[in-house]
């Protein structure tokens, strides 16, 4: 009797320890549930409140970077109208022109920087506004070229396998390329192409050039037919956007080309050179909480700052990267501290939460020497 009495309280302790659990389990997920819907709400209320606030310096920021990244380019218009949206996009692409008489621009190099990098490159990082910025000088500029990821342009790469190819001693990505569906295999690069010589793809479209010719002088154009580039004798050289032009010598005058109105900030790519040669790389971080990213008169700034009389915005987002073969050795890094990525060489934090792209074009710098 006092058996059966046992096993019926076991029973009915069993039975309600899995209620119990049950209705843990069931207030776990309703709390949950909750939880994402105050934050998708809080989301959208903000996104909202952006929208059509008081703020529209902000709005615009976030609209245009939003538009930038092939992956978050639809967000404006879950608030925005398409009309509206565009009308933001092309208020940033308003040009505010200076002009600089070519003296009062400092020269980027000098013997005591050459004297301590024997291999004609000197690599440092600096602090924009809102972000970190790699600068990369090349005092050769016969050595900076166009590296092809695919010979038949049928693939993309990834930097370091790109760099691997050529023998290259640094490199960082190049021009537009179609990237059907943002995946980041981008094959094919859009625009006017040239690499060593070489005219690869001859579409312009208005597209901005930006390159060099057989004089090692870099050619950057707003738009560039391959029979005006042919006539420059353009010897590498890829395309990028639109209106891409940040700086560029007419005579003894420099002309800057700010966007007072585009206070947008991304991860940057760009290409420049100073008046006694000297090739100007830089690239940016973003899309972190220590580096948001860079405006466009911000990357304006660092190029005049080591010099440059003559620069182009390059492609930027995720494709941003910047590659150096003798960076740890060089610099004596400790690898600990490295990814498996940037133990390849990649200098940057190169993508945000993901591996490098692949991406068809690079300027690349090639061994002293090489042809």
């Amino acid at each position: 009797m006092v058996i059966n009495e046992t096993k019926k309280q076991v029973k009915t302790e069993s039975k309600s320890n899995k209620l119990t659990k049950a209705k843990i389990a069931k207030r776990i997920a309703i709390s949950f549930g909750v939880f994402l819907f105050c934050l998708v709400f809080a989301l959208f209320s903000s996104l909202f409140v952006i929208s059509y606030g008081p703020s529209t310096t902000l709005r615009d920021m976030l609209v245009v970077s939003a538009k930038q990244a092939s992956a978050t380019k639809w967000v404006p218009h879950l608030f925005l109208s398409k009309a509206k949206v565009q009308e933001i996009v092309d208020s940033s692409f308003k040009i505010d022109s200076d002009n600089v008489d070519i003296n009062d621009i400092e020269q980027s190099a000098t013997t005591d920087i050459w004297a301590n990098n024997p291999d004609g490159i000197f690599y440092e990082t600096v602090q924009a506004p809102t972000s970190k910025a790699y600068v990369m000088l090349i005092k050769d500029p016969s050595r900076v070229k166009v590296g092809l990821a695919s010979d038949n342009l049928n693939a993309g790469g990834k930097i370091y396998d790109v760099a691997a190819k050529y023998n290259a001693a640094a490199a960082i990505n190049g021009g537009e390329f179609e990237d059907i569906g943002g995946f980041g295999d981008g094959s094919t690069p859009m625009g006017l192409t040239y690499s060593m010589g070489n005219c690869v793809t001859s579409s312009s479209g208005g597209r901005t050039f930006i390159g060099f010719d057989k004089n090692n002088r870099l050619v950057v154009k707003n738009s560039l037919s391959k029979e005006n580039a042919e006539s420059l004798g353009v010897r590498d050289g890829v395309c990028f956007k639109y209106k891409n032009v940040l700086i560029n010598q007419e005579g003894d005058s420099v002309k800057i080309h700010y966007r007072n109105s585009d206070n947008s900030v991304a991860q940057r790519t760009a290409i420049g050179q100073a008046n006694d040669g000297t090739v100007i790389f830089v690239v940016t971080d973003g899309r972190t909480a220590s580096s948001i990213g860079a405006t466009y008169n911000d990357i304006i700034n660092i190029m005049l700052s080591y010099g440059a009389v003559n620069a182009g915005m390059l492609d930027g987002g995720s494709s941003s990267v910047m590659y150096y073969r003798d960076y740890i050795t060089k610099y004596n890094v400790d690898t600990s501290k490295l990814d498996s990525n940037q133990k390849k060489g990649i200098v940057c934090q190169y993508r945000a939460f993901s591996e490098p792209r692949k991406i068809p074009t690079f300027f690349i710098v090639t061994e002293e020497g090489a042809k």
